[in-house]
């Protein structure tokens, strides 16, 4: 008997324990999308699956689980976007959430615009958090590596990558002084460009219109980028000249593909000014022919007839010889400032001066002041500025220079908009913002952004792209995704394959739009929904989760592949 009642209760406990759990089959899955794989190909209903920080499968996954599910019905899905001109480092540093790119698509920031994170001197990090404006953080790395990985570390929802400074490896070995570097000094740069190619850096970035970056002659150039080459890094230059010079300016950049057999990438492609508008297509027709050739040539725009800087580049180098401090004190000496006036007043040579290409002062926008005296002058034009203080538009360049201690940022409207049209069309454009990925919160109202920083790839895909159909949207999407990545020579990015990183996408292209305006730049784009960046989700239904899984994306010479 007590067999029996042994037996029955052995079998009642099998039938009232838990059944094994069933591994989900996906971490996540975005299901019944419409899929553009970012190469440019027809897209296709299906589902996304996705395990850890990889895309796993790709199709009908219907019969498969997940721990998490987003239903994508009659929206698209992409690979994360990526910005080929970004400044989000000291945005990142004061909010690593990434606000206004993040809510645009954009997963990947690619930064190193003439002036990089590191390497740096400890006189560089001085001078550096000295000038600092309404972000102010301390200094604590040196190395190109160093300061990328400090931005993981501090947690941040993009990935980020960089090319090494040109201007920053210049000011390193040189400083700010308009000399030719000696065959020491450039041996020691190029070592500073290997050494950042073993970091992960992409490439060398120049930015050849401002000082000191414009002391560099080609030859200089050219030895940085054939060092940057031997790993399989590229070059990629705001041109020394984007008015008057700017046929001579595409040359040098093609004269350092031929001369290194890099690729060669512009920064924001554009003749400035009204009377260079008429370049655009012969310098287009020029490229084609660079390509012919084997020059592998391409470019990247942000899609606004504004482009922003500071009032510097109103200004002729030589005043600006020395850096900030040895400007400032030149800018308050009398001669020499009647002599920069006189300067600023008659056409410019071997230099830019956007207050003449934007053809006046009532097309200058002023952006952003440190002096919290001159934060109300925000937002109003240099001609606004001068009537009210009943100076001069060259005056008064200088008086806010001084006064607020700084570049004082400001937009300069100087671009045509047929050409924004005909740099889209060309197959090898991408798209950068020139901006921070910031948000309409805290310290970042102080200053009132382009509205790029907020708009420039939905306005890309929702104007120019959906509704003027300059390009299909898939081959929108393939200049936002593949196409960069294969420039950089990323890993895995870019695409939405088996193997790749789970950088997803997911908007629709019903309602994709720009909303910021030069009025009121604070707003956030509209359109997309969901964000994924190395699986995890960081928007979901357009709310901001807080995740940081951002990481640091490293170029072709990272010495880390070897290890793997």
């Amino acid at each position: 008997m007590m067999r029996k009642n042994l037996a029955a209760l052995a079998g009642l406990a099998l039938v009232l324990a838990p059944a094994p759990s069933l591994a989900a089959d996906y971490d996540t899955i975005v299901r019944g999308g419409l899929v553009y794989d970012g190469q440019g190909g027809a897209p296709f209903k299906g589902d996304v699956g996705i395990k850890g920080d990889r895309i796993a499968a790709i199709g009908d996954l219907s019969a498969a689980t997940a721990d998490r599910e987003l239903k994508a019905d009659g929206l698209a899905v992409a690979p994360g976007f990526i910005n080929m001109l970004s400044w989000a480092g000291d945005s990142l540093i004061e909010d690593g959430r990434s606000q206004s790119d993040i809510r645009q698509g954009v997963t990947l920031e690619v930064m190193g615009e003439g002036s990089s994170l590191g390497p740096l001197t400890p006189a560089m990090k001085a001078d550096e958090e000295k000038h600092q404006d309404d972000i102010k953080y301390k200094i604590t790395w040196t190395g190109f590596g160093e300061g990328l990985e400090f931005l993981a570390k501090k947690g941040i929802s993009t990935n980020v990558a960089s090319f090494v400074g040109a201007e920053t490896l210049r000011v390193h070995e040189i400083g700010y002084d308009n000399k030719k570097a000696t065959p020491e000094q450039l041996a020691r740069m190029q070592d500073l460009v290997r050494q950042a190619m073993k970091e992960g850096a992409l490439g060398v970035g120049s930015s050849l219109i401002y000082a000191p970056g414009n002391f560099a002659d080609t030859d200089e150039l050219v030895a940085l980028t054939a060092a940057a080459h031997e790993f399989g890094g590229g070059y990629i230059s705001h041109l020394r000249s984007e008015s008057a010079g700017y046929e001579k300016a595409v040359d040098e950049l093609l004269t350092i593909g031929r001369r290194t057999g890099a690729p060669v990438q512009i920064y924001h492609m554009k003749p400035g000014g009204r009377e260079n508008w008429a370049k655009s297509e012969p310098m287009l027709r020029k490229l084609w022919a660079a390509r012919a050739e084997g020059i592998d040539v391409s470019a990247n725009i942000y899609p606004y007839t504004a482009g922003s800087t500071g009032l510097y580049a109103t200004m002729p180098l030589w005043v600006q010889e020395g850096g900030h401090d040895a400007w400032v004190k030149r800018l308050k000496d009398p001669a020499i400032r009647a002599r920069v006036i006189a300067e600023m007043r008659a056409p410019p040579v071997g230099w830019e001066n956007l207050l003449r290409d934007s053809g006046g002062p009532e097309n200058v926008l002023l952006l952003g002041f440190k002096n919290a005296k001159l934060k109300p002058l925000t937002g109003k034009t240099l001609a606004e500025v001068a009537k009210m203080r009943g100076t001069s538009a060259e005056d008064t360049i200088i008086d806010l220079v001084i006064e607020d201690d700084s570049r004082v940022d400001a937009a300069f409207f100087l671009m045509d908009e047929a050409n924004i049209r005909r740099n889209i069309a060309w197959p090898w454009t991408m798209v950068g913002s020139d901006a921070g990925s910031v948000a309409p919160e805290g310290v970042f109202l102080k200053k009132s952004p382009h509205p790029r920083a907020y708009g420039t790839f939905a306005r890309f895909l929702g104007h120019y792209v959906l509704g003027e159909k300059l390009i299909p949207l898939e081959e929108g999407i393939r200049r936002l995704t593949s196409l960069p990545a294969t420039q950089l020579k990323l890993r895995d990015r870019g695409r939405l394959a088996p193997g790749f990183y789970a950088d997803v996408v997911v908007f629709d292209p019903a309602t994709i739009a720009d909303k910021a305006t030069f009025d009121k730049p604070h707003q956030y784009a509209v359109g997309v929904r969901d964000v994924l960046v190395n699986g995890t989700p960081v928007l979901k239904d357009g709310i901001h989760t807080g995740a940081l899984p951002g990481r640091v994306v490293r170029g072709p010479g990272w010495i880390g592949w070897s290890e793997r």
